[in-house]
């Protein structure tokens, strides 16, 4: 695989307006250039410009006597192929957007809708923390360990110039963190914990993203898009973007609620079985003792297979009328006996 050219960090400053798209250079700047001086101003490396060029990317130099003559069109267009590669686009698909560009079409909606999909998918906003502040949120305690593990999984990022500082990405997820330290969980266990919860939200979030691409994006990602096209898919990520959290909120809401029970129950015991958490209140006086509910111990074989014929919900009532049906059925017999 051939490697491909790449443009140093040094592109020059967008022009006032347009993102990364720098129109015409200042009258300092002379109209023509060498190679040479292209590079200068450009930020990019010779050995760059022309794998630019032999890519398709830049435009072919007009040839004067025995030197290369670039002009103000090479420089912007050096600019554009910078900005969108600082955005993540491969120099494939930069080649694709800059013909439509030529074309016609325009940029504009482009760089929009790509600035829509890497803005924050929440509210919550960035914090710091030095290293006292952290040992005293996490009990006083200093671990270097869960300290790196922090950093490695980006819960936590160093600042080079303060050394004794942290960032804070997420403040919400850090303070998680430090609940379930003080309730007993082990630092390094909360990591592990988070590792595992991390790649299947990742999971969650590819789905969700497949699933809109299939039905709502992909006519807009099947060719480059029209600057109208491209901008009507940012709106749509704009409407789009709090749809997966809610979602997800959701359904981790329900999920608890109904796994919570079952754990308590099992854990509490198979006869910890309940009236459902939805039921109301006893508004009646108290019933007599004699006829007062009372745990029965029941096989745990036995619990769940009627949980499985009638779900969590039905098996207390389930197991109290075949009590009830069996305890009739042996009261008629013993009558009939009688006679």
């Amino acid at each position: 695989m051939s490697k491909q050219p790449q443009q140093r960090r040094q592109s020059p400053q967008p022009h006032p307006g347009q993102s990364d798209v720098p129109e015409r250079p200042g009258p300092s700047r002379p109209a023509e250039y060498r190679i040479e001086d292209l590079a200068r101003h450009s930020g990019a490396t010779v050995r760059t410009i022309r794998g630019y060029q032999d890519r398709g990317l830049l435009p072919r130099p007009e040839r004067r006597g025995r030197a290369n003559v670039y002009r103000d069109t090479h420089l912007s267009r050096l600019g554009q192929i910078a900005g969108l590669l600082d955005r993540g686009y491969t120099l494939a698909s930069i080649k694709e957007l800059l013909e439509a560009w030529d074309a016609g079409r325009g940029l504009g909606g482009v760089l929009g809708l790509v600035a829509e999909v890497e803005r924050p998918w929440s509210d919550e906003e960035a914090a710091r923390m030095t290293r006292a502040e952290l040992n005293e949120k996490f009990g006083g305690t200093r671990d270097d360990a869960a300290v790196e593990d922090a950093v490695e999984l980006g819960v936590l990022v160093r600042l080079p110039e303060t050394p004794d500082e942290f960032l804070v990405p997420s403040p919400q997820e850090l303070a998680v963190a430090a609940e379930l330290h003080a309730a007993g969980v082990p630092l390094l266990a909360i990591s592990g914990h988070l590792r595992e919860l991390r790649a299947q939200v990742e999971h969650i979030a590819g789905r969700f993203l497949d699933f809109t691409t299939e039905y709502v994006f992909q006519q807009y990602l099947d060719h480059p898009p029209t600057d109208a096209e491209a901008t009507e898919a940012a709106s749509l990520v704009r409407r789009l973007r709090p749809l997966a959290q809610q979602t997800v909120d959701a359904e981790l809401a329900r999920a608890m609620r109904a796994l919570a029970t079952r754990y308590l129950r099992r854990h509490l015991g198979e006869t910890a079985i309940s009236a459902p958490a939805d039921a109301p209140p006893a508004t009646t006086s108290p019933a007599p003792a004699a006829d007062a509910a009372e745990p029965v111990p029941l096989p745990a074989a036995t619990v769940r297979a009627v949980r499985e014929l009638v779900g969590a919900e039905h098996t207390a009532a389930f197991i109290a009328a075949a009590a009830e049906r069996e305890v009739r059925a042996r009261t008629m017999d013993a009558l009939a006996t009688r006679r």
